[in-house]
């Protein structure tokens, strides 16, 4: 018979081995993220380099040059790739290499000169080919030795390149290796001035110990590097950062709902997602109306209606005004809907319109609230009642 103690001993050794296996996974999952991100920011850089390669030879000078050849590399790009190469994305990869030339990054290869990775540029070969890349090294070995050079994840070069002052940012990269600094540590660190207030301290050696030390929130999981939505992008993998089941059959529903409600809605995109800063959102759903010549903008909770709610989708129609809106279109107009427990609510954010008449004829064109409400009530009890059933 087994005694209390040996029960105890039993069920100790059954968590410690739970704890061991989760750290493995954790260390698995770390090591993952930093090796992804680093043959990421290479290809990056890479793709950077051949951009800015092309423009500086001349290529197709009076077509594709400058602003023109970003909006063609995004179309194209992300026809063949998805979504992740928009202009911004494709002009942040320019400046990054523009930023980080080969003269830099050649002094951190794993004490490796260039010519041993076959990346010295010659009075003779002034452009880097592709082709003359992988003369000597697979892509893959040439992908781990570039990445080498970037010991930071992409989205802190991001960050980085917003600095202005070289002596800033060079700062911030040293203290963000030497402090393993989370991409939300660096942006506070920048957001607070740190290298300012640093230099201007008396005590330097105190500030750059206080820098080193996370605060509540800094800290970034492993999962959340590998969900990232660039990393998720970059592997051709699907975003798992959608709705629930719940909210997602909601959302399948209203937009067939309000395409049979005319002929005035003109579908155009569904989780469509935007990055303001370093942060990226997602619009549920957007809609044309050819009526009011106006993209509608459609935001999902499932919950209670809250200023944050209306800040945001505020938020969103700053964006798509600038953005998503072409010439001689009208400014957007949001819809919020919110599905609470036994209630909804559907409110359109107006207050942006450039006047009153303007957001009559809006009110007047636009399907009305209560008859949205009423749907999204009665598709929220239907879509419950089956998963209660299915239960």
């Amino acid at each position: 018979m087994v005694n209390r103690k040996t029960k105890v001993q039993i069920k100790d050794n059954y968590l410690n081995l739970v704890d061991d296996l989760s750290g493995i996974l954790a260390s698995a999952r770390k090591a993952s993220a930093r090796s992804i991100n680093s043959i990421l920011t290479a290809a990056y850089w890479l793709m950077g380099k051949r951009i800015v390669d092309y423009e500086y030879q001349g290529m197709d000078r009076s077509e594709y040059y400058g602003e023109r050849l970003l909006e063609r590399l995004s179309s194209d790009l992300r026809k063949k790739y998805g979504r992740g190469f928009s202009r911004q994305n494709i002009q942040l990869m320019k400046q990054f290499y523009e930023d980080y030339p080969l003269e830099k990054i050649s002094q951190t290869l794993s004490g490796k000169s260039s010519a041993d990775i076959n990346i010295r540029q010659t009075p003779s070969d002034k452009f880097l080919s592709i082709s003359n890349i992988f003369q000597t090294l697979s892509a893959q070995s040439f992908f781990t030795e570039l990445s080498k050079a970037f010991q930071l994840p992409w989205s802190h070069y991001v960050r980085l390149l917003s600095v202005k002052d070289p002596g800033a940012r060079k700062f911030y990269e040293i203290e963000a290796l030497r402090s393993g600094w989370s991409v939300r540590q660096l942006d506070r660190q920048i957001f607070s001035q740190f290298y300012e207030r640093t230099l201007l301290s008396k005590n330097k050696s105190v500030m750059l110990r206080k820098g080193e030390k996370p605060l509540h929130g800094d800290t970034v999981t492993a999962e959340e590097e590998i969900r990232d939505p660039v990393i998720l992008e970059f592997l051709g993998l699907k975003d798992e950062y959608s709705e629930s089941d719940l909210e997602e059959a909601l959302i399948t529903h209203l937009e067939n709902f309000l395409l049979e409600l005319g002929s005035d809605f003109a579908f155009i995109g569904r989780q469509k997602r935007l990055r303001i800063g370093k942060e990226w959102y997602r619009v549920d759903l957007l809609f044309f109306h050819r009526k009011l010549q106006c993209l509608v903008v459609i935001d999902l909770k499932v919950g209670k209606f809250t200023h944050a709610d209306a800040g945001q989708m505020h938020l969103y129609l700053n964006y798509a005004k600038e953005h998503w809106t072409n010439k001689n279109e009208n400014p957007p107009v949001g819809l919020i809907l919110c599905a609470e427990k036994d209630s909804a609510v559907a409110k359109y954010a107006l207050e942006g319109l450039p006047n009153k008449v303007l957001a009559s004829e809006y009110k007047l064109a636009l399907p009305d609230e209560k008859i949205l409400r009423d749907e999204l009530n009665k598709t929220q009890k239907m879509l419950m009642g089956r998963l209660k059933s299915n239960e």
